[in-house]
C-alpha cells in the first residue's frame, strides 16, 4: 500500500527506515522545507511536495503519516481526513482535548481510520511487563512511579524549537503514560501538579513552555503513579523512560518504556521481601519499528477495517497532558475528572502451545490439542548427582524470572515446599503455571492415593499433567510424604525397596496396568492431561494401544550426546510433546568444541545453546540451577533459535555411550 509521509524531519527518516523490508511503499514527501522533501523522497524514488494541498490532490496514497513537527499534528491531520485519507500521527494527536476528540469524531464521519504513536505497549519489554501485571504477578497495583527525562534538546536535536515550545508532558511523557494506559486503562484524576520553569541562562533557546513537570495522576482501575517529565534532567540520567510499579504482592520494573526491544534487564520483578530479578521473553521476539503502526494501519484498512483505538488512547494521553497543566497553572483542582475516549486497558493474550503433530499433519489427541506447555520449564528435583539439594529458594527464584512451567514428583519429598511458593503473595495465577507431576514406582498400585497426597502437598485441584515417572512396578512401601524432611537412609529404604540380595523389588505389574490406574486419576478431574516419563517408543506404543487416554507428555533425558531422534519424532507424528529432563547434565557437554563454536558465533554460552536446540527442535527443556544467575540466563535461552546448520553441527556430537 502507498503512503505519502508529510514531515522529512529526523523521525522521517527513522519511520523510512522500515520501509525496505515492509508491505508499504513511499509514494510522496510533503514539507514545508522543499530540499529536506527533495533528499528524503530521492532515497525512496517518491515524488516530493512543499505544500500540503499539493501532495493530497497529486498523490494518491490512501495512507497519510504525519510526522510533522508537535504543534502541527492536529492541522495536517485534519486537513488529511477531509481529503479522506487514512491517518497515522506521530505522537501526540493534538495538543488540547478538545481538538483531539474533533479529530475522532471527523475520523469517524469520513468512514477513515486513525493511528497514533508511540508502538511502545506492543514492543516486546512492554508486553513482557504487561504479561506479569496480567498473570496477577504484583496482586492489586497502588503505587507507580513513571519518569520522562527527556534531557536538554538542544545539546541532541537538531531542531529543538519545536520540543521547547510544547514542553516535556507532551513529548517525553506520551511513553511511560500511552504505556501506564495500555496496562491500566485510562486516568481518572490529576490529584497534585507542579511545574518549573528551571534551564540554564547560558541557553540561547528559550522554552515556551514549563521544562519541568511532576504530577501524581490517579488511574480509575489501577495505581496512583507519580510522573516527572524533564527538560532539565538529562536523558542519560539513572531514569530516562522508567516505570515502576508497586503492588500488594510484588514490584516491577519497565527500564525504559519507550524501548523498542527486550534488552537484558528490560523487565525486573521483585516479590514482596525478596530482590529483583530480571525477567526474559521465552520465545524470539521482534523489535519495534517506527513504522510497525503504520503497517498494522494499513493491515486494517486492506481488511475493510477503520481503526481507531490508538488514537482514541493518543487523545487521552493528550487530554493527561493538558489537565496536568491546568492544575499546575491553578486555573482548576484535581478533581475534574479526565475525558477518557473509550480507552479500556490492553492484557497480552496467554500463548497456547500447538503439538508439533498437529503441525506436521500428525493426529493431536483433544486433550494434547489445546495443552498450554511453555517453551521452556524448570526442574524441581532435589537429586544432584550422589547429594541432595534444596531447591526451595531457587524455585522462588524461577518463579520471579518468569518461568511457567515446574516439573515436580512424590519422589523429590519437597512439594510441600514448593505449594507454600505457590501460596505466597507475588506467585503467578494458578492458570498461568504448567504443574508436572510424576507417581513414583512403588506407588503404580496407589496412584490415587498419590496424587491427592500431591495434591494436598502443592495446594492444587488439578495437576496440567500427571505421569509415571517410570515405566517399572516396585513394590510398594506405603505413602511417600515428605521425603525431604526424613534422614537419608530411611528417604532411599522408601524410594528403593530392596530384597535380601540387595536388588531391588519389583511387581509383576504391568506397564498397560499402570496406566490404567493412571487413567483414575484423570477420570477424576485431578490431572488435565496424562504423561510417560523415562520410557521408549514401544513402551509409549503399548499405552497408546491398550490405554484410553492418549499420553499427551512424554519426558526423557535428552541432550547432544542423547538426542532420542527416533522417540521424539515418533511422538510429535503422535501429537504428543517432548519434555527433556538434565539437558545439561551430561559430563563433558558443555565443554564441547562445537558448543564453543556455535555460542561464540551467536553470542551465547554452550548451555545456552543446547536449550535453544532442544526449544528449536520442538522439545521442552527443563533445566535446574542453585545459580540464580544460571537460572535466568537457562530462560532467557528458550527465546533463540538455531539454524539448521547449527543444529547438523550439533547432531555430530551423539556419543555412542549413550543410547538413543
Amino acid at each position: 500500500m502507498n503512503c505519502l509521509f508529510v514531515g522529512a524531519g529526523a523521525v522521517a527518516d527513522q519511520y523510512a527506515a522500515g520501509l525496505a523490508d515492509g508491505p508499504l511503499t513511499l509514494a510522496g514527501v510533503c514539507d514545508t522545507d522543499a530540499d529536506r522533501a527533495e533528499r528524503l523522497a530521492a532515497r525512496h524514488d517518491a515524488a516530493a511536495f512543499a505544500a500540503l494541498d499539493d501532495a493530497l490532490a497529486a498523490c494518491g496514497a490512501p495512507v497519510v503519516v504525519n510526522l510533522t513537527s508537535h504543534g502541527a499534528h492536529a492541522t495536517v491531520t485534519r486537513r488529511a481526513l477531509a481529503a479522506d485519507r487514512h491517518v497515522y500521527s506521530e505522537k501526540p494527536l493534538a495538543l488540547d482535548a478538545e481538538t483531539a476528540r474533533e479529530l475522532l469524531a471527523l475520523a469517524a464521519d469520513r468512514d477513515r481510520a486513525l493511528g497514533c504513536a508511540p508502538v511502545a505497549p506492543r514492543c516486546p519489554a512492554q508486553r513482557l511487563a504487561g504479561r506479569a501485571v496480567a498473570d496477577g504477578r504484583l496482586g492489586r497495583v497502588g503505587l507507580g512511579y513513571a519518569y520522562a527525562h527527556v534531557g536538554r534538546v538542544t545539546e541532541w536535536h537538531r531542531s529543538p524549537d519545536g520540543f521547547l515550545s510544547v514542553g516535556p508532558l507532551y513529548d517525553g511523557a506520551v511513553y511511560p503514560l500511552t504505556v501506564l494506559v495500555a496496562l491500566f486503562g485510562p486516568v481518572e484524576r490529576v490529584r497534585t501538579a507542579d511545574a518549573l520553569d528551571v534551564w540554564p541562562a547560558r541557553e540561547a533557546a528559550t522554552p515556551d513552555a514549563p521544562t519541568h513537570v511532576e504530577t501524581t495522576l490517579e488511574f480509575a482501575a489501577g495505581p496512583v503513579v507519580r510522573l516527572t517529565a524533564s527538560f532539565y534532567a538529562p536523558h542519560r540520567s539513572r531514569e530516562f523512560y522508567g516505570v515502576e510499579l508497586h503492588g500488594d504482592d510484588g514490584s516491577l520494573r519497565l527500564r525504559d518504556a519507550g524501548a523498542l526491544d527486550a534488552e537484558p534487564g528490560a523487565v525486573t520483578f521483585g516479590r514482596q521481601g525478596r530482590e529483583y530479578t530480571p525477567m526474559a521473553p521465552q520465545r524470539p521476539t521482534h523489535p519495534g519499528t517506527y513504522l510497525d503502526g503504520v503497517e498494522r494501519l494499513a493491515a486494517a484498512v486492506a481488511d475493510g477495517r477503520r481503526p481507531r483505538d490508538t488514537a482514541r488512547r493518543g487523545a487521552h494521553v493528550v487530554a493527561v497532558c493538558a489537565a496536568v497543566e491546568r492544575v499546575a497553572a491553578g486555573t482548576t483542582d484535581g478533581s475534574r475528572p479526565v475525558p477518557d475516549f473509550g480507552v479500556a486497558p490492553t492484557r497480552p493474550s496467554r500463548p497456547t502451545a500447538r503439538p508439533p503433530g498437529a503441525a506436521s499433519g500428525g493426529t493431536a489427541d483433544p486433550t494434547t490439542r489445546s495443552l498450554r506447555l511453555p517453551p521452556v520449564g524448570f526442574g524441581c528435583s532435589r537429586y544432584r548427582g550422589d547429594e541432595y539439594v534444596d531447591r526451595a529458594e531457587s524455585i522462588a527464584t524461577a518463579l520471579d524470572a518468569g518461568y511457567r512451567l515446574l516439573d515436580t514428583a512424590e519422589l523429590y519429598g519437597n512439594e510441600h515446599r514448593i505449594g507454600d511458593l505457590l501460596a505466597a503473595p507475588g506467585t503467578p495465577d494458578r492458570e498461568s503455571l504448567f504443574l508436572f507431576g510424576k507417581v513414583w514406582n512403588t506407588n503404580h498400585g496407589h496412584v490415587v492415593e498419590a496424587c491427592a497426597g500431591s495434591r494436598a502437598e502443592l495446594g492444587i485441584e488439578t495437576f496440567d499433567c500427571y505421569a509415571l515417572h517410570w515405566p517399572d512396578s516396585w513394590a510398594y512401601q506405603g505413602p511417600l510424604e515428605r521425603l525431604a524432611e526424613k534422614p537419608v537412609p530411611e528417604q532411599e529404604a522408601l524410594a528403593f525397596p530392596e530384597d535380601e540380595g540387595g536388588e531391588i523389588r519389583t511387581t509383576d505389574r504391568s506397564l498397560a496396568d499402570s496406566w490404567a490406574n493412571l487413567e483414575a486419576v484423570h477420570d477424576r478431574g485431578w490431572a488435565r492431561t496424562l504423561g510417560l516419563c523415562n520410557v521408549t517408543s514401544e513402551q509409549v506404543e503399548t499405552v497408546l494401544e491398550t490405554g484410553s487416554v492418549k499420553p499427551a507428555v512424554v519426558q526423557v533425558e535428552r541432550h547432544p550426546y542423547q538426542p532420542r531422534t527416533d522417540l521424539v519424532e515418533f511422538c510429535h507424528e503422535r501429537g504428543i510433546r517432548v519434555i527433556a529432563h538434565s539437558p545439561l547434565s551430561a559430563p563433558g557437554l558443555l565443554d564441547e568444541p562445537v558448543l564453543d563454536e556455535i555460542a561464540a558465533e551467536r553470542g551465547l554460552s554452550p548451555a545456552a545453546v543446547v536449550l535453544a536446540w532442544n526449544v528449536t527442535e520442538g522439545v521442552v527443556p527443563i533445566p535446574s540451577s542453585n545459580d540464580a544467575a544460571h537460572v535466568v540466563a537457562n530462560l532467557a535461552a528458550a527465546g533463540e533459535r538455531l539454524d539448521a546448520e547449527a543444529r547438523e553441527r550439533i547432531a555430530t556430537l551423539e556419543d555412542p555411550e549413550f543410547s538413543r
